[in-house]
């Protein structure tokens, strides 16, 4: 976008930002948003969010994630912002309850009705959104096939992974030649189905398999159940590394991914894998259900219950002519339909479709 557009990058600060400052080039400005429901530090947000782009004078406003959306929607249309644009990659009030439901809703609709244009990033968001009635549907739209940002599969590819870094690594891990590796790639938390994935994983009757969990343990947001954490500490075939910014190594080192999530947008995690020639078991869930088809690069299976988990992990073990038919159509299914120059395009022809209704253009 910065070949067409003046970019400027708005968030919280952290490294992160100061490295898409350098990764992108773009100018950024540091506004704290908290990720929990803090309604003194939105309004804050909210008043600096408003002053800089009633300053700035932007064309075009394009929020992501929740506390994003309701802030960056509202003061841009307070600011006069006539293209204000929100992406929707997941709705954790999926999960809410009770009045912390009817709270996220209101919040929800509030940020949609503030939206010149609402993008859900999957199929399936987009259904849930119109089955709730948080905005009609003229405003909705899915960018290409979905996902976000689509997928650079030069980048995701196991050409990248030289033999002898997954060797170290391996070694590294005490991960043995006749290993069977599942890998789980995101936070470790509650509503990504870890509970059930562990309880699945620590019932499984065989020998030589690992689980590999890649991403940080959250324990403020969503905490694994105690019994959880125990057999994660305790079970030698569990390998736990944390946060890892380049995952690549890890499902270079894998077999397949079990990705047995409550809740997505639209999971850049199984588009990840699928790139990296890995088939994938997914919940039947928002994205999952769209990246993976059945039997073909993938199995998708129930949400929140161990017992399935652990009939699709040994089936992906046992069944060895499955396994190398879901593997042979992993990445091309990925790559047809998910390239990221095809999702940049058709975001890039979105924005110069709005720009050019503008008056005086």
């Amino acid at each position: 976008m910065s070949n067409h557009f003046e970019v400027i990058g708005i968030s919280s600060s952290d490294e992160e930002l100061e490295e898409v400052k350098n990764d992108e080039g773009i100018a950024v400005i540091p506004i704290e948003m908290s990720r929990k429901i803090t309604p003194v530090q939105d309004i804050k947000s909210l008043i600096k969010t408003y002053k800089y782009l009633k300053k700035e004078q932007p064309q075009i406003v394009h929020t992501h994630t929740p506390k994003a959306g309701i802030v960056g929607m509202l003061a841009a249309k307070l600011a006069g912002v006539p293209i204000r644009l929100h992406t929707v990659a997941g709705l954790p009030l999926m999960e809410a309850v009770g009045v912390k439901r009817k709270v996220l809703d209101f919040v929800e609709k509030l940020t949609y009705s503030s939206a010149t244009k609402v993008y859900p990033n999957s199929k399936g968001l987009y259904d849930f959104i119109l089955q709730n009635s948080y905005t009609s549907a003229d405003k909705l739209k899915v960018i290409g096939e979905g996902s976000s940002n689509g997928i650079d599969t030069s980048f995701f590819s196991r050409q990248q992974i030289s033999e002898e870094k997954q060797a170290q690594l391996k070694i590294k891990l005490q991960i043995q030649p006749t290993d069977f590796v599942f890998v789980f790639v995101g936070r470790l938390v509650g509503d990504k189905g870890i509970n059930e994935l562990i309880k699945a994983f620590s019932k499984l009757n065989k020998q030589n398999v690992k689980l590999l969990l890649v991403g940080p343990l959250e324990s403020e947001l969503d905490p694994l159940q105690d019994e959880t954490l125990k057999e994660i500490e305790i079970n030698p075939a569990i390998l736990t590394v944390g946060f890892q910014k380049d995952v690549r190594p890890y499902f270079a080192i894998s077999h397949a991914l079990v990705f047995p999530s409550y809740r997505e947008g639209f999971p850049n995690v199984v588009m990840q894998a699928g790139a990296m020639e890995l088939p994938s078991i997914v919940s039947d869930i928002n994205g999952c259900n769209e990246i993976i088809i059945e039997g073909r690069n993938g199995t998708i299976i129930p949400v929140k219950s161990s017992d399935v988990i652990l009939i699709a992990m040994q089936k992906m073990i046992d069944d060895k002519d499955f396994y190398h038919e879901l593997k042979k159509n992993a990445r091309p299914m990925i790559q047809a339909r998910y390239e990221q120059s095809v999702v940049w395009n058709a975001l890039l022809a979105e924005y110069n479709q709005l720009i050019s209704k503008l008056p005086n253009k």
